[in-house]
């Protein structure tokens, strides 16, 4: 393997703060992250696998030379729910090290769907997008759903499973967004530990692709998807021994207006 091989990636989740967590890390002077920008998408794209050789040189080339003892980085939070990426990582980098900031998977459908609709991608009301999703699914296969995968990106216990298939567990550190939006600070201590890092320098909070949302996440509209995450909420606790009590709780008042969301 060449010796400009990317050190650690951000692997997911979409709408968690892997925005805010990609700006960050560029202020990190032991850090070297593409200087053409966020979400690479290589370990995600199929072609770039469909035969051999893997065009190594042409992800490479996102990056800068490093300066002596900085780690080469890339966030493109799709990997993490992509299904062949893992494997993919693991067979250019068996060494390499995976953040993961995961958001309260009721909270992270909403968003994820009220994207699609300012951006013109989705036609259908929240609800109603979440029930053509299976049929969705289906008439992707053999591909994975990507776009308006609302519910399927939220299933992260088995999307975890799946990459400790390919790296030891310490190989990876898994975050709430919470923290990194309230303790910024000490998040950032967690992952320079993590990574190997000196401290980071002092940062200012940060906010990236914040949304307003068109319309509120009303009471039943989010019984619905609570119901859809209710196991997949039990499993992760018992995966990472986190306590989701505060996912489950219902906001007192409707999600998402006039305020934007939170940081992403």
């Amino acid at each position: 393997m060449p010796s400009d091989r990317v050190d650690f990636v951000v692997a997911g989740a979409q709408r968690s703060g892997t925005t805010a967590l990609d700006l960050y890390l560029r202020e990190h002077p032991g850090v070297a992250m593409p200087w053409t920008g966020k979400e690479l998408h290589f370990f995600d794209h199929d072609e770039h696998f469909a035969t051999e050789p893997v065009p190594y040189a042409a992800y490479h080339a996102n990056f800068r030379a490093a300066k002596p003892g900085q780690l080469r980085g890339e966030a493109t939070p799709s990997y993490m729910y992509w299904q062949p990426a893992p494997e993919r990582i693991a067979r250019y980098n068996p060494a390499l090290k995976i953040i993961v900031v995961l958001r309260n998977p009721i909270t992270r459908a909403y968003s994820h769907w009220n994207k699609e609709r300012q951006q013109g991608r989705e036609t259908l009301s929240f609800l109603e997008a979440l029930q053509a999703e299976p049929e969705r699914v289906r008439a992707a296969w053999p591909s994975q759903l990507k776009a308006v995968s609302y519910a399927a990106r939220g299933y992260y216990s088995r999307q975890l499973v799946r990459l400790w298939q390919h790296f030891p567990v310490d190989q990876t550190l898994i975050l709430q967004s919470t923290a990194l939006r309230s303790d910024p600070a000490g998040t950032l201590a967690r992952i320079a530990a993590f990574l190997g890092l000196v401290p980071f320098p002092p940062v200012k909070p940060k906010m990236a692709n914040a949304r307003h949302y068109s319309k509120p996440m009303l009471p039943h509209e989010w019984a619905h998807v609570a119901a859809l995450f209710e196991d997949e909420i039990r499993e992760l606790e018992r995966l990472l021994g986190w306590d989701c009590e505060a996912w489950r709780q219902v906001p007192p008042a409707p999600v998402g207006v006039p305020s934007a969301e939170p940081i992403n």
